[in-house]
């Protein structure tokens, strides 16, 4: 990989470099599929990093870290581009300092791919309102994490006053496997659902988004429980059949339960970060569902 640092920079000289490194290295600027902007400060740009270069190996990108800096220093943009083998499409770190912090729209504009999608990622903060935040209004797809946020229920249940379709959370994408194991269990007729709870350690974001989805799909009440953990430990939905639940007990395997049947075993691992993005990469268009979980939590927490 090449690591080259401009310092005291500007955007025309860091696409000139970016030039110059394609023809050094024979690579052409095309087979880029988007440009990914992660919106981060220095604790968190290195695993963002590391999770989007990965993520890039399925959707090859040009990868924008805006990284703040001091806004009290005189106005500079620094640069480091990381190119090669070892990096999908291409990474480009920038600090910015002074009243730059403030403009970063500005600074990442000409460095966005022509013709090609935008996404922002915060991996930590994030605006309370990621669409009419100025990076956040270049892109077609915003995606927060509430589990970053100091309180992760208060972050989801605030998400509908901002939500613009396009807007997403990681907190939604972690739950992708329950939600398909919870739409094969009942892929034989169990009996309609009458209640249900979501169990997991206080303060999940993510238990909170699933036990809306199940009210909003099932039409019946569904409550979120405190448990011991580790994070989401179970589903439990009653019918008028019996009861139909998911319970895991470690960060692997589950055990499904439906009514006149065995129990069985079924996997479902927690995913790492490059994988929650990848899945969020896939789709650029509007995620109705997820939208339909959170007004439906916007109003039970409202009532």
């Amino acid at each position: 990989m090449t690591s080259f640092m401009l310092t005291g920079t500007n955007a025309s000289k860091i696409s000139s470099q970016l030039t110059q490194l394609r023809h050094q290295m024979g690579t052409p600027a095309v087979g880029m599929v988007l440009t990914l902007v992660i919106v981060s400060d220095e604790s968190n740009q290195y695993d963002a990093v590391r999770a989007a270069t990965e993520a890039a190996r399925e959707h090859p990108s040009r990868i924008l870290v805006v990284i703040p800096r001091d806004p009290q220093e005189p106005n500079r943009l620094d640069a480091e581009i990381r190119f090669g083998e070892s990096t999908p499409g291409e990474v480009i770190l920038l600090r910015l300092y002074g009243r730059l912090t403030e403009h970063a729209d500005s600074v990442i504009s000409p460095l966005l791919l022509t013709d090609t999608p935008v996404v922002v990622w915060w991996p930590g903060d994030c605006p309370d309102r990621p669409a009419a935040d100025s990076v956040g209004m270049l892109a077609q797809r915003r995606i927060v994490d509430a589990r970053s946020a100091a309180d992760s229920v208060k972050a989801i249940t605030s998400r509908i006053r901002g939500y613009v379709p396009g807007d997403t959370d990681l907190a939604w994408t972690r739950l992708t496997s329950w939600r398909s194991l919870l739409a094969a269990a009942f892929d034989q007729p169990a009996g309609k659902v009458r209640r249900g709870v979501v169990e997991a350690v206080p303060g999940h974001a993510s238990a909170l988004l699933l036990a809306a989805w199940l009210g909003e799909r099932l039409g019946a009440p569904i409550k979120v429980v405190e448990s011991a953990g580790p994070g989401l430990t179970a589903v439990k939905l009653s019918t008028v059949d019996g009861d139909v639940s998911i319970t895991r007990t470690d960060a692997h395997l589950a055990t499904l339960s439906r009514p006149g049947q065995p129990d069985r075993r079924v996997a479902l691992t927690r995913r790492p970060m490059s994988e929650l993005l990848s899945e969020e990469l896939r789709r650029l268009d509007p995620d109705e569902i997820y939208e339909a979980a959170i007004r439906r939590i916007s109003r039970t927490h409202r009532a």
